[in-house]
């Protein structure tokens, strides 16, 4: 099942989990050598929830991310977002899953330089087919729910960071996404930006009941999740909270 339609997105969000992985591997081979990047991943996510995935570099963190995304289909295993077996559709279905389904937030932004604020929002809404009048009232309305109603005309480099970040997010959020992937989204951040960022994060999370889940390799931006796991070595292990708030073992994950 896709939730092509707003009467099945719904369902899929109130009778579903959003995320449901069961014996994912990935590898890839380069130069003959096989590279293991995820080994036999198991993990559930509620809709609604908040989940925080910390890993060293290389440890296979972006490909899930690119799996639960569908920007590639499993090698074995089941990938399951709300309700979609993504190893089950096709290319079209793939590509339609991404624009309606997945929202995602990158470390480098991704904007076009080009356009101003308002029309890198708008063009998400425009791959998605929503008329100019439609997109032009969401696009202003998301920029001013993200702080930025008085940024809509500037263009990519004439905001801060946060800012880049903050269009970034309403883009990613344009179409009323079931599930968000954000991979580094403070990565580029100093350490005020980034907090106003993963505030703004959760707070949209909690107020569209979307499902959040954040790479990082901040310890302080993880702890704002309800669930925390750490990829290491490809395996995808849960990790616990101290009475004193601080995941216990991440800073070991991310070294």
């Amino acid at each position: 099942m896709l939730a092509h339609d707003p009467v099945r997105r719904q369902q899929a969000t109130m009778n579903e989990a959003a995320v449901e992985v069961n014996g994912l591997s990935h590898r890839y081979v380069r130069r003959e050598r096989v590279l293991s990047v995820l080994q036999d991943v198991n993990l559930v996510m509620e809709s609604g929830s908040y989940v925080s995935l910390v890993g060293s570099s290389g440890s296979g963190k972006s490909t899930l991310l690119s799996l639960l995304g569908g920007l590639e289909k499993p090698q074995s295993g089941k990938v399951v977002v709300a309700g979609a077996n993504l190893g089950s559709l096709n290319g079209d279905e793939l590509a339609h899953f991404r624009r309606t389904v997945v929202g995602f937030v990158f470390q480098h932004f991704g904007l076009l330089e080009a356009l101003t604020a308002l029309e890198n929002v708008e063009l998400a809404l425009m791959l998605n087919g929503i008329g100019r009048s439609v997109r032009t009232r969401r696009a202003t309305l998301l920029l001013g729910d993200v702080g930025l109603g008085d940024r809509m005309s500037h263009r990519p480099h004439e905001l801060s960071g946060g800012e880049r970040q903050r269009v970034a997010i309403a883009r990613a959020i344009a179409n009323q996404p079931l599930l968000i992937l954000a991979d580094e989204p403070t990565g580029n951040l100093d350490g005020e930006a980034a907090h106003s960022v993963a505030e703004l994060l959760s707070s949209l999370r909690r107020e569209r009941g979307c499902t959040l889940l954040v790479v990082t390799h901040n310890p302080a931006i993880a702890a704002l999740a309800d669930m925390h796991f750490a990829l290491v070595d490809g395996h995808l292990t849960p990790v616990g909270s101290t009475d004193g708030g601080e995941l216990g073992g991440m800073s070991g994950a991310m070294a």
